[in-house]
């Protein structure tokens, strides 16, 4: 009887789970609020994340820096030739100059500390990536830059409190230094986002 019941249960199932494999994908205008849903819990992730480790520990700061930098430039290189508004290109072209520039003076300090920064994004980020290359052209910019304000934000207190709280006296020094930087770019993208709306 108890076979009959699991082979039962398994046929239900497997129906079931066939039906659902007939049903349409959803239309685009549906997967946009999912997107945004995956980077607005990615956004929170990333924000623990600096708060606590990246803060605190020397590999996990230089892992989450560098594909820090990683993602803003590869995000600002895709903004560039997706966007359709001038300040958000202008504002792309900074993001991939200042984030080259920050991850050049960022490998010489990690090198003295005798770390290795990542060599790829991690699935988060690159989630990210993935989200911006698939948002529809409408919904484009919004997206960049709530991306990047998020973004932003967690840069800002992962370099701060590295900055208070690392190990390293020379990546301590570089954090302080990106702090500046960061905060002026969070300025910009928050008025990108209020006239782009």
């Amino acid at each position: 009887m108890r076979s009959y019941l699991t082979l039962s249960t398994a046929a239900a199932v497997a129906a079931f789970s066939l039906a659902a494999c007939n049903k349409p994908a959803p239309e685009a205008p549906e997967a946009q609020p999912v997107n945004a849903a995956q980077d607005a819990v990615g956004a929170a992730v990333g924000q623990a994340s600096a708060t606590t480790l990246g803060a605190n520990d020397t590999d996990a700061f230089v892992s989450n820096a560098s594909q820090s930098d990683m993602y803003e430039i590869e995000a600002g290189k895709i903004a560039q030739s997706r966007s359709k508004t001038d300040a958000v290109k202008s504002f792309a072209a900074m993001m991939v100059s200042d984030h080259t520039a920050m991850s050049n003076e960022m490998k010489s300090l990690i090198a003295a500390a005798q770390k290795t920064p990542a060599a790829s994004l991690d699935e988060r980020r690159q989630g990210l990536i993935d989200n911006l290359k698939a948002a529809t052209d409408a919904n484009f910019d919004r997206t960049y830059l709530d991306q990047q304000a998020a973004a932003h934000e967690e840069a800002l207190t992962l370099m701060r409190g590295y900055a208070d709280n690392g190990g390293d006296a020379g990546l301590k020094g570089g954090a302080a230094k990106a702090v500046p930087k960061i905060r002026t770019h969070l300025e910009k993208v928050k008025s990108l986002q209020t006239a782009v709306k």
